[in-house]
């Protein structure tokens, strides 16, 4: 190891006739000599060819891919996978490298090799990267498509009615696009798949805990009847009082107001936060609700008492904690309804007033009923009426 102690003493000797002008120039060709290596390496990862090198890839994004017209089409114009899900811009491209070793740790375990694995994961992928592209405002698919290039008077009148409308607010492509160059995921029942994916679709419920609606969820007047007896809200906690096959019976806290038959449960007292919609079969149901204490409204006059209702749901779609629901509504909440202008806070308004304001919003941003419910619910909840600190 002579030689080895040798080459340290050297390189570790203070340099006593180098000039600082050969130093300059070494330093500026080691820049480029290392600069040059480190842009080569990351355009061979920004290939086709190395994106596909991974069989899962290959095997169905890829050959998905060719089923479109982002593959083959009259203008001979062809996407890549890069084009689409790398940024152009360097510094979102770095960024972009930095997410992607995940993909890297899900290669190495496998975790989408076989299809079984690759269709589990798919929602799951995809929520992913319709996130992104709402984060970049598409900015991917508008690197091609331009709406100031297109031609109206090519697209049929719907078409047109909706195009112009989203190029007015310049509006993400992935809202309306979903789908356009791979498989869309099973979606299932779920009507709400980015929530779903992002929350998850639930855990095994216990008789005597307490859980969340993930969705807009049926009610059932018995643990086996086909008959809806009205909606359980998402975002509302109930407690378990028993299981019966897929079902469980819940209790629902609440209060509803003295008018007609009392079928809207809601999260508390005054405010309209809904929690439970009755069929009014199910409302006149003898013992399926209880009531307590009445109060009246100062504002309405009304009369509200506070009540219980025992009735049963499916056990899917009921989570232990709430403060996903609340994450993606939160997330929701900034990236879809900052599109247009500065989004007023949670706490500007009471909760009796966010329905109107978020209802006049819905008419510029695509989101399912579910979602929509619970934002609005969100609003709602961490509004003036219950923050008070805000004001």
């Amino acid at each position: 190891m002579k030689w080895f102690s040798s080459i340290r003493q050297t390189l570790g000797k203070p340099a006593l006739s180098l000039s600082l002008g050969f130093i300059a120039i070494s330093a500026f060709i080691m820049g480029i000599v290392f600069w040059g290596g480190f842009n080569t390496a990351l355009e061979a990862t920004n290939t086709e060819e190395f994106c596909i090198s991974c069989h899962s890839m290959e095997s169905k994004p890829y050959q998905e891919l060719q089923q479109t017209v982002h593959w083959s089409n009259h203008s001979g114009v062809r996407a890549t996978c890069p084009d689409c899900h790398v940024p152009h811009d360097w510094s979102r491209k770095i960024a972009r490298k930095m997410e992607a070793s995940h993909d890297v740790w899900g290669w190495l375990f496998q975790t989408v090799s076989t299809d079984e694995k690759f269709e589990a994961k798919r929602l799951e992928m995809a929520s992913r990267e319709w996130k992104r592209f709402d984060r970049d405002n598409s900015l991917a698919c508008k690197n091609c498509h331009n709406y100031k290039s297109m031609k109206w008077d090519t697209m049929s009148p719907l078409a047109q009615k909706q195009m112009k409308r989203a190029a007015e607010i310049d509006q993400s492509c992935i809202d309306c696009h979903k789908g356009i160059a791979h498989k869309l995921p099973d979606m299932g029942t779920a009507r709400a798949p980015e929530l779903i994916a992002e929350v998850g679709s639930g855990v095994t419920p216990s008789v005597g805990e307490s859980y969340f609606s993930a969705l807009t969820k049926p009610l059932y007047l018995d643990a086996t009847t086909a008959e809806e007896a009205g909606t359980l809200n998402v975002a509302t906690r109930v407690k378990v009082l028993e299981t019966s096959g897929k079902r469980v019976k819940v209790a629902i806290e609440g209060w509803r107001k003295r008018v007609g038959a009392g079928r809207v449960i809601y999260f508390d007292f005054g405010v309209n936060i809904l929690s439970a919609q009755l069929s009014l079969d199910a409302a006149k149901t003898p013992d399926l609700i209880r009531t307590f204490e009445e109060k009246q409204d100062p504002m309405t006059g009304l009369m509200w008492e506070r009540v219980e209702a025992d009735i049963w749901t499916d056990a899917d779609y009921l989570l232990g904690d709430i403060a996903p629901l609340w994450s993606y509504a939160k997330t929701t909440y900034s990236s879809s309804c900052s599109v247009c202008h500065t989004q007023p806070d949670e706490a500007h308004f009471d909760a009796n007033t966010w329905p109107g304001m978020f209802q006049g919003m819905l008419a510029f941003v695509n989101m399912d009923q579910d979602t929509q419910a619970l934002v609005q619910k969100y609003l709602q909840e961490h509004s003036a009426t219950f923050n008070k600190d805000a004001h």
